[in-house]
């Protein structure tokens, strides 16, 4: 029981929760497009990001000097199952398509600039 409640705990804050779910959507996504994103200082979104890696909700991988997350590959089936209904039940809340939205425009405007790969 106590794994399974530190992996809830994990969902308990909400800007935890919008990182998944910007990952459950988009797949794997740089530091810096997270920041984009949520409109949060890198350090914030380090630390959140940290706190699901080490709860088993996320993995990263290096790629130069940017740090990529993606969904873990290997969530257990109840992982599974709370994401996607996560994202079913969220879909429509305006913190999450403002998220998408504040993504869209942060991609946009790192076209043509130094960016993360």
């Amino acid at each position: 029981m106590k794994k399974l409640a530190e992996t809830l705990k994990a969902l308990s804050e909400e800007v935890r929760l919008r990182l998944l779910l910007l990952l459950q959507r988009e797949g794997e996504l740089c530091v810096c497009d997270l920041m984009g994103a949520l409109a949060l200082p890198q350090s914030t979104v380090s630390r959140h990001l940290a706190y699901l890696k080490n709860s088993g909700w996320v993995e990263s991988r290096r790629r130069g000097v940017w740090i990529h997350y993606r969904l873990a590959p290997n969530l257990n089936p109840l992982m599974g199952e709370i994401v996607t209904t996560l994202a079913r039940e969220t879909a429509s809340t305006t913190e999450i398509q403002q998220d998408a939205a504040n993504l869209e425009l942060y991609r946009q405007s790192k076209k043509g600039a130094e960016a993360c790969q």
